[in-house]
């Protein structure tokens, strides 16, 4: 008798009468008596495709709850003769009913809707805290009404507060993102390069980027270059030492099997190297992305006539803190449109790689 026959008998033991496998005493079908498909799995299908039809309804409910917070309840120690907040609120309850009843639009906002509906609530929460209850001095902590109503009169000068961060930034950050490559790969690919490079890293590297401002505005005398070079220094970092611990850590056999293909140098660098360190070296761009944020805030607040962070300094001196707010809000989707737009790249070059942070 073979092994397998000897492991698996021909004839199968008799069950009892009344019991067979598909009947619904069986343990995998659930409690007794709940058989034939009708068992655990019927209570949580159902509990979420209730879950799943109430998720485009969550926008209006939001909004519905944002806009009687701002009519049933009284205003204290401010009555702004503005209605931009209200206006908001409005368009966003229209936005979110026509999300709710359109079916293509709906299956593309279901998944979005807890997101976009805290949103509206923390923007209800903040009208409630501020000039719905007076918990926080207006003076510092403005209404969003105000806040949103100096978006509108304020529009021209933040326009050109941005597009002067945008510029700065993206000339910093591109100065420090090729410097970074060309640092980090050659100090990873080369044995040499690294005795002489790793040294000077970890002596300029920790010095935070800021802490060169006094140099840099007296090696540059127009206060733009020296944002540039301070950006161009806070990405170099940062990006360096991650492309070189890449590059240094791509696998011998990936090496080994183009050197027998016949492979050059030039290849082994840029077809080989580079490609298998993509991961570290996007880890770089993100990380000097932060710190060009940081940098540029204070870059701006040191010489400059324009940016937000010089406007944010400026109305600060002048107390005007619902322009200070205004400029956080743009910042914040400048910032973030920045960081989606790396994240996209990301996905497109690493499209092989999985488990990676959706943004």
């Amino acid at each position: 008798m073979s092994r397998q026959t000897a492991e698996f008998p021909l004839e199968m033991p008799p069950t009892p009468a009344g019991h067979s496998p598909a009947s619904g005493d069986s343990p995998s079908t659930g409690t007794p008596g709940e058989g034939r498909g009708e068992g655990f799995s019927s209570i949580p299908r159902d509990r979420f495709t209730f879950r799943n039809a109430s998720k485009p309804f969550l926008i209006p409910l939001a909004s519905f709850l944002a806009l009687a917070i701002h009519y049933l309840l009284p205003n204290r120690g401010l009555n702004p003769s503005t209605h931009t907040f209200r206006t908001i609120l409005l368009a966003l309850l229209a936005l979110g009913v026509i999300l709710a009843i359109i079916p293509p639009l709906r299956r593309w906002s279901s998944p979005r809707s807890p997101l976009m509906a805290a949103t509206i609530l923390i923007l209800a929460l903040w009208e409630l805290i501020t000039i719905k209850l007076n918990l926080l001095p207006l003076i510092y902590f403005p209404p969003p009404e105000t806040v949103f109503q100096t978006l509108i009169d304020d529009r021209r000068q933040l326009w050109q507060s941005t597009w002067h961060s945008l510029t700065l930034l993206l000339s910093g950050y591109f100065l420090g993102t090729v410097a970074g490559l060309i640092s980090g790969i050659t100090i990873g690919w080369s044995i040499r390069v690294r005795y002489w490079g790793m040294p000077i890293l970890k002596i300029v590297g920790p010095i935070p980027a800021t802490a060169w401002i006094p140099l840099a505005l007296i090696l540059f005398p127009q206060s733009i270059f020296a944002g540039m070079a301070l950006i161009a220094l806070a990405v170099w970092f940062p990006l360096t030492m991650l492309s070189a611990s890449g590059i240094s850590n791509v696998r011998a056999s990936y090496l080994d099997v183009a050197k027998t293909l016949g492979a050059g140098r030039m290849y082994l660098i840029f077809r080989v190297a580079i490609p298998a360190a993509m991961p570290s070296i996007f880890i770089g761009l993100f990380m000097g992305l932060g710190t060009s944020f940081l940098t540029l805030l204070v870059a701006e607040s040191t010489g400059v006539s324009s940016g937000l962070g010089w406007y944010i300094d400026w109305a600060r001196n002048y107390s005007d803190y619902n322009k200070v707010f205004a400029a956080l809000l743009i910042m914040s989707a400048f910032f973030s449109g920045i960081m989606t737009l790396l994240f996209v790249v990301r996905d497109r070059v690493l499209v092989w790689q999985k488990g990676v942070i959706k943004w």
